[in-house]
């Protein structure tokens, strides 16, 4: 245990170094967010929907505060499969996928805290129906802090998987650009979940994309009931271990058959 929490940290001093690529993000993120925003009170202006514009705006702004903890990889690794200098982790004393499972936390962990911070401080400061809005309740806002955190787990789990596919493919974009883009869609990041009709959002909630941002979202805007966050929990925990149980069986498979490439 010692060994993982030692590179835990260790990535978490590597991603405190990248200053300029974090405020980069940042007024990035924030652009994108003004701009979604803006397209939605357009078509609230058009035809009022059911979801008050404050909760969408509010959903727009906690998934681009954490939209780095979505797309974050570890492109160390990709290049280290792509290489062949994989096969030097391979000798270290230690179990392989929870060894780059801690690095992968640590970068989407540290990677998000540097941008969101700063941007919901922003957000809040935006007028009534652009920016950030407080919890529908205190007990909203604590029950969608254990939900983001079983969120993160099942981020990391998929990003293994997505490691697992390359360990066979040596080349990443292919299976990375579908699982982001299943990402990026099904996890309210494209479109909030809450604007889909009712009969889809009782199949696509229950996805394990949905359980990234949008149940702990859901829970902070009071969508999801505090009495609901057990059953929300349930769910998020039944994902993350068929998600680090899948991509641990296909991290053991791959190793019992790899064959690694380069001088």
């Amino acid at each position: 245990m010692r060994a993982y929490l030692s590179v835990f940290r260790m990535r978490l001093r590597m991603e405190l170094q990248y200053r300029g690529a974090m405020i980069g993000g940042i007024l990035c993120q924030m652009f994108f967010g003004l701009i979604l925003v803006a397209l939605y009170r357009a078509l609230y202006a058009g035809k009022p929907q059911s979801v008050p514009i404050e909760s969408v705006a509010t959903y727009v702004w906690l998934q681009q505060a954490f939209f780095r903890m979505m797309v974050a990889s570890d492109n160390e690794l990709l290049d280290k499969i792509r290489s062949g200098d994989i096969s030097y982790d391979l000798c270290r004393p230690v179990h392989m996928y929870s060894f780059y499972y801690a690095r992968i936390a640590a970068q989407k962990l540290m990677g998000s805290l540097m941008r969101a911070i700063p941007m919901l401080i922003v957000a809040f400061c935006l007028p009534k129906g652009w920016g950030m809005t407080l919890p529908a309740s205190p007990f909203g806002f604590l029950a969608c802090i254990p939900a983001l955190f079983l969120g993160f787990l099942c981020i990391c789990a998929l990003e293994n998987i997505t490691v697992a596919f390359t360990m066979k493919t040596l080349d990443p974009r292919g299976m990375q650009g579908l699982l982001n883009l299943l990402m990026v869609t099904l996890s309210g990041n494209l479109l909030p979940l809450t604007l889909f009709p009712e009969s889809w959002q009782r199949f696509i909630t229950l996805f394990p994309y949905a359980q990234l941002l949008d149940a702990p979202i859901r829970l902070y805007t009071g969508v999801y009931a505090p009495a609901e966050a057990l059953r929300i929990y349930v769910i998020q925990g039944v994902w993350a271990l068929i998600l680090i149980a899948l991509g641990l069986s296909m991290w053991n498979a791959n190793r019992k058959r790899m064959i690694v490439q380069g001088g």
